[in-house]
């Protein structure tokens, strides 16, 4: 890849620079030493943290050395929110918060390579700090006008609830983090996205004020969705990046999902296909928007990259299954009600006696009264566990235990797309 920035620019991925020319230039003449930082604020990054990975990946496979910052330090603290005040979480959360984030970066960089990547925590630097000393040495470079002309510190300052000195001091931290990597390893270039500007150039500012040298700050887009709602952001909550918080099958579907209209902009931002993939995939959005072929080579792109090609296939076979083009009893338990939950699935729980199939229809929801669910039995349109019911069968008849799934699901289905659930309790 001759020109990283010009591939960053194509996959609308540049919002703001501090001097693109002189960043041009360095990345030329590369290797770039560059970080990015995560906050431990939660037990998972998401969707969004994603974007700021698979950018310095990019970086990365462009020739460049990534740093990746997870901020043991500033995750006690914070960024500051628009809205309110962050609740402040215990070390020991913080702690294990760090490990979990670092363990979903890992995978996605290259640690071995030519050009390998290196984890750092800022807490190794700032721990040993005095207040004093941090005062002194760092806080004296800081101007409280400029501070104080951050877009989110004046809208806390506007606000009712105003801006505690403890986060005020956040955009601090994360300039001092800048230098250090500065000085412990060359690091000439910060990126993050834009809502972060002004704590990226607030490091900019001090390596320049301390060490008269200058350095750079590159800020992505913030993601949007065409139709105005939230991106990352469903019925059920933020999508994150833990399997445990977001199932593959749910992340999965999440992309499966995406608007005709979003769906190129995301393989550029989240895939590693090439123009002419993605250009091929966009004219077949034009041409055959029924098919949803780009929804689906970006949904598999990102399942494979976050949760491996393993989880994906399971995933894909689900999706199929659940819709009679697959075998249910190949899929494991927690996948089968990952894909049960996700498709909305009306469930019913029962004890050790299972109802009718007719009764097990009307408390799914799949039917509103007997009389319907015989008549859809008798149609030949109802299934369970992909297999149709015998239209001649007795109002009475029921399922037995050996009928199933891993001893606890029957997943019934009226006709092709309606699906319910049959969960023993």
């Amino acid at each position: 890849m001759t020109d990283i920035l010009d591939e960053l620019h194509w996959r609308g991925l540049i919002a703001l620079s501090t001097d693109e020319q002189a960043l041009r230039s360095a990345l030329a003449a590369g290797p770039v030493t560059y970080y990015c930082g995560f906050d431990p604020t939660a037990p998972s990054l998401h969707i969004g943290n994603l974007v700021q990975i698979l950018t310095m990946r990019r970086l990365q496979q462009a020739g460049n050395d990534p740093l990746a910052l997870v901020g043991g330090a500033t995750g006690l603290i914070g960024d500051p929110k628009m809205t309110s005040e962050r609740t402040l979480n215990d070390r020991d959360t913080v702690a294990g918060w760090v490990e979990r984030i670092r363990k979903q970066i890992e995978p996605l960089l290259d640690f071995d390579g030519p050009h390998p990547a290196r984890m750092v925590n800022n807490l190794d630097w700032t721990a040993p700090l005095s207040a004093i000393d941090f005062l002194r040495d760092v806080g004296k470079h800081f101007r409280l006008g400029r501070m104080l002309s951050k877009e989110t510190v004046s809208a806390r300052l506007n606000s009712e609830q105003g801006i505690s000195f403890t986060e005020f001091s956040y955009q601090i931290l994360q300039g001092m983090d800048y230098l250090e990597l500065y000085r412990r390893y060359g690091c000439v270039l910060q990126t993050g996205g834009s809502d972060q500007w002004g704590n990226l150039t607030s490091g900019v500012d001090l390596i320049h004020r301390v060490e008269r040298q200058s350095v750079h700050a590159l800020a992505t887009p913030l993601v949007t969705k065409a139709d105005g709602t939230k991106f990352g952001k469903t019925e059920s909550g933020t999508v994150w990046l833990d399997a445990e918080m977001t199932s593959p099958y749910a992340f999965f579907q999440f992309w499966v999902n995406a608007d005709d209209r979003d769906v190129i902009g995301y393989l550029k931002v989240f895939s590693f296909r090439s123009r002419e993939e993605i250009d091929e995939l966009e004219r077949e959005v034009a041409d055959k928007p029924a098919a949803r072929s780009a929804q689906r080579a970006l949904a598999s792109d990102v399942t494979t990259l976050v949760h491996g090609a393993e989880e994906t296939a399971k995933v894909i076979a689900a999706s199929r299954a659940l819709f009679g083009m697959g075998e249910l009893a190949e899929l494991d338990a927690g996948t089968l009600r990952a894909a049960l939950d996700e498709a909305g699935a009306p469930s019913v729980e029962t004890g050790e006696e299972l109802p009718s199939y007719v009764d097990l229809f009307v408390q799914s929801g799949l039917v509103d009264s007997r009389s319907a669910a015989r008549r859809a039995i008798s149609d030949g349109g109802a299934y369970v566990n992909n297999v149709r019911l015998d239209p001649g069968l007795s109002p009475d008849d029921r399922p037995s235990r050996d009928d199933l799934l891993h001893g606890r699901y029957l997943v019934l289905r009226r006709g092709k797309r309606t699906v319910g659930g049959v969960q023993l309790a």
